[in-house]
């Protein structure tokens, strides 16, 4: 008997505009078919999303959540998920993808360590806001995506200022949820998310040197279950899983910095030009000094980047 094949995992890599890093996605071509995807699907960045029209399924975590006209959903990074309609409608939606910790740095107390939620802890219904119980959330998420589509006298800075107190009441939320998650004697590290601890190392301690071992050992596993897990779980290896996080950290420095490319290189933790121009030039196609060229001619356009890495699981 045939194999039966698992559900592909696609990482989309986004990159966000140089001067004002906020990624807005609308318009009719962001409408969702009722056509379910075999592909869940995780982000590089923090996605909000508005649904303007119908309802359908959100799939997070494993858990197939409604969604319907109103709601607001608020992903973390790396939390696999897929959106479809339901039968006969196509779902209307505005998307905004942007990272705390760029956007957000300089206006939070030093006490705050972490900006997202802990993966592990997140359970999907919390993911999806309604309308009606939300109201806060939902008028300032609209109000974000208005900003920038009219593009007003000063709608960077009032953009900025209704994205940080729309992130601040999510982030009230989440806490109140992860409060209550902690109370259930049984939550534990389970399934597809028992390797959050080793994604969160990565994604705050890129530019230093660890192992296998250690991030197997953050996530009380041994080296050769981790490395499996990890692989079906991300569709690539751990240290191929860090070298692009390090890339993608080059790609902001390149854009927004003058710095040589060597510089860079090592600042994002690569020992050597050469491995750096090579990771490189393999996950953008092109080499730094290129892409560099390339990325500031357009530093002014709001186009994402998109990079898929898929895997099955």
């Amino acid at each position: 008997m045939p194999r039966k094949k698992k559900p592909v995992i696609e990482y989309r890599h986004y990159s966000l505009p140089i001067h004002f890093p906020i990624l807005l996605l609308s318009g009719d071509r962001w409408r969702i078919s009722d056509i379910k995807s075999e592909h869940l699907h995780f982000h590089n960045h923090l996605e909000i999303g508005i649904c303007y029209s119908d309802s359908g399924i959100m799939e997070i975590k494993g858990e197939a959540v409604p969604f319907k006209a109103g709601d607001v959903t608020f992903l973390p990074r790396y939390l696999p998920h897929t959106t479809y309609s339901s039968p006969g409608e196509a779902s209307l939606w505005s998307y905004l993808f942007f990272s705390p910790e760029d956007l957000f740095q300089h206006s939070f107390k030093s006490a705050y360590s972490s900006f997202e939620p802990n993966l592990w802890r997140v359970q999907g219904k919390n993911c999806i806001l309604n309308k009606a119980q939300y109201p806060k959330v939902y008028s300032l998420a609209t109000s974000v995506v208005e900003e920038l589509k009219q593009q007003n006298p000063y709608y960077q800075e009032s953009a900025y200022g209704l994205l940080l107190s729309l992130y601040i009441e999510l982030l009230r939320i989440h806490s109140t949820n992860e409060t209550l998650a902690e109370l259930d004697t049984e939550h534990s590290l389970k399934g597809d998310f028992i390797i959050s601890p080793a994604l969160e190392y990565i994604t705050t301690n890129y530019m230093t040197p660890m192992t296998i071992d250690f991030l197997a050992d953050l996530c009380h596993l041994s080296t050769t279950h981790f490395r499996r897990k990890f692989h079906e779980i991300m569709g690539t290896a751990p240290l191929e899983f860090l070298s692009s996080t390090r890339i993608e950290e080059a790609c902001k420095q390149l854009k927004s910095t003058e710095d040589s490319i060597l510089s860079i290189s090592e600042q994002v933790g690569f020992h050597s030009i050469s491995s750096f121009n090579r990771s490189f030039s393999r996950l953008m196609g092109v080499s730094p000094k290129e892409w560099r060229k390339a990325a500031q001619s357009e530093a002014h356009s709001a186009k994402a980047s998109i990079l898929e890495f898929t895997g099955w699981v």
